[in-house]
């Protein structure tokens, strides 16, 4: 199936452009998209939506078009990249963090993309309209209150949970442990194997740098799924032999397999028509800078 050329787009941007000035030629994001089968047309069109929606933001340069995340694009880019690279479980704090809300219907659409970020933030649908997470993502909540302006309409505590039953029994709640253990089962047992024959292609030299490429930005994509399905729990709240800590090693061994000639396949697109003295100065793909071991 093919891959979805905003979704690709998104990866890119996360994964390159973030560390080489935030801005890019669209002729060579055109160029880059290529490698996966996307035509012009669909590179266009996808990043006229993105700047539609906030994400992307329009330059002029002579005839030439750029385009740079915007503060908003920079801020999620950078959220899931954190999320992505915490490859160990975090400790808890022993808090609970609480939304409680009460969304008229009027604004229903409000409401819906609402639970949409409270999803991808990592929170667990409680009961109806009350979200819990043992993350501390006051940062994140606040911030969306102010979004959506929905002061009037929520509640926001963090707590102590005292019973009567233990707190892994409020994570059976409002999470499926079962399900996610699973998605990561499955992800192992796929790019498990593919590590394997392509540790065995780069050894041999029959890996070319495009290759490599097309293989470490299609494994960021598969792999940063999960922060839409995995809450991103402190390791106390988890099962003793969570599938994401294998999953997490896999990722983060097979990046590094492919990290140094993708890379290179990257400056030589992007060098062409971009600056690439705008690299952040402590990149190191071999050393991801939001790698957390």
């Amino acid at each position: 199936m093919g891959l979805n050329t905003q979704s690709m787009i998104f990866t890119i941007y996360g994964d390159y452009i973030r560390h080489y000035g935030n801005k890019i030629w669209i002729g060579s994001l055109i160029g880059l998209l290529k490698e996966f089968g996307h035509n012009e047309q669909a590179v266009r069109v996808a990043v006229s939506r993105m700047v539609k929606q906030g994400w992307l933001q329009s330059e002029r340069q002579g005839n030439k078009s750029f385009y740079f995340l915007t503060a908003r694009g920079v801020s999620r880019i950078d959220e899931a990249g954190r999320r992505i690279f915490k490859l160990d479980p975090h400790e808890w704090d022993g808090k609970w963090r609480m939304l409680m809300y009460s969304i008229p219907e009027e604004k229903r659409q409000i409401r819906d993309d609402l639970r949409k970020e409270l999803l991808w933030s990592g929170f667990g649908s409680f009961t109806h309209s009350c979200w819990i997470s043992p993350n501390n993502l006051e940062k994140e909540v606040t911030w969306l209150i102010e979004k959506y302006g929905i002061q009037e309409y929520v509640d926001f505590f963090v707590s102590d949970y005292i019973g009567p039953q233990d707190n892994i029994r409020l994570v059976e709640r409002s999470w499926p442990l079962d399900e996610i253990e699973e998605k990561y089962e499955e992800f192992v047992s796929t790019y498990g194997k593919q590590f394997i024959v392509h540790q065995s292609l780069l050894n041999e030299g029959k890996m070319s740098n495009a290759d490599c490429f097309v293989e470490r930005t299609k494994l960021v994509h598969e792999y940063r799924k999960f922060l839409f399905v995995d809450p991103g729990l402190p390791k106390d709240l988890l099962p003793p032999m969570w599938s994401g800590n294998h999953a997490a090693l896999l990722f983060r061994q097979y990046y590094q397999l492919l990290a140094e000639p993708a890379s290179n396949f990257f400056e030589a697109i992007f060098e062409k028509e971009n600056d690439l003295r705008k690299k952040d100065a402590f990149y190191n793909a071999n050393d991801h800078p939001y790698i957390v071991k």
